[in-house]
């Protein structure tokens, strides 16, 4: 593969969003909307209800921000760029996007959620870390699955039917992972889910190195 073409390629990626604005805010306004929704709700946020609201709103949004990665691209153009480009070169730029998109708009839903329903996060570098690998599983997860589903006429409930049982185990891991950085339960124990959180994106990622070319050329 050449990798020079990847910066280029990404570079383009951010191109793309600039001119198409209305895709991003789109996102953002749906993170301010589930944020007022909680705070006109009038209701105590607990930090073990702080947690799971969070990763759903996280989630929604990864899964708006992500699914237009192929399904936007008409065919016309996939075809010009299946002629100038390697698919992994292509696989893997919107991969590293969608990772600092979803990185971008977490940190955004942090700050918003923390201002309105307080921050009960005790470790903000566990935390941090853990925003990373999460953002890093669903750019990974999403993009492939995006990928498929574009393949498809109902590339939504594809996508939505495709994506529960990979996304589930690295929810539910970051879930615990957050939950340890809120002080919400004792475990010295959490780098092992850690390790198991890098080895589900590195087999997601393995997985979209091998099959990805057979869906682009199809």
């Amino acid at each position: 593969m050449n990798w020079k073409i990847v910066p280029i390629l990404l570079r383009k990626e951010f191109l793309l969003e600039f001119r198409q604005r209305y895709a991003i805010s789109g996102i953002v306004l749906y993170v301010f909307s589930m944020v007022f929704v909680v705070y006109v709700s009038s209701v105590k946020v607990n930090p073990n209800v702080w947690n799971i609201l969070f990763w759903l709103i996280v989630l929604f949004a990864s899964i708006n921000a992500v699914v237009k990665s192929f399904v936007q691209e008409s065919g016309s153009r996939q075809l010009y760029y299946y002629q100038i480009a390697d698919p992994v070169a292509i696989l893997f730029s919107k991969i590293l996007y969608n990772t600092l998109l979803l990185l971008t708009l977490s940190v955004l839903a942090f700050g918003v959620y923390a201002l309105v329903a307080g921050n009960p996060v005790k470790d903000m570098g566990l935390f941090a870390g853990v925003l990373f690998l999460g953002s890093s599983g669903f750019s990974i997860a999403f993009t492939f699955i995006s990928a498929i589903a574009a393949r498809a006429n109902n590339s939504a409930t594809l996508m939505a039917i495709l994506s529960f049982p990979v996304i589930l185990p690295i929810l539910l891991t970051l879930m615990r992972l957050s939950s340890i950085a809120l002080r919400l339960m004792q475990d010295t124990s959490y780098m092992k889910d850690i390790y198991n959180l890098l080895a589900i994106d590195a087999i997601l990622l393995a997985l979209t190195y091998v099959l990805f070319p057979y869906v682009w050329r199809d």
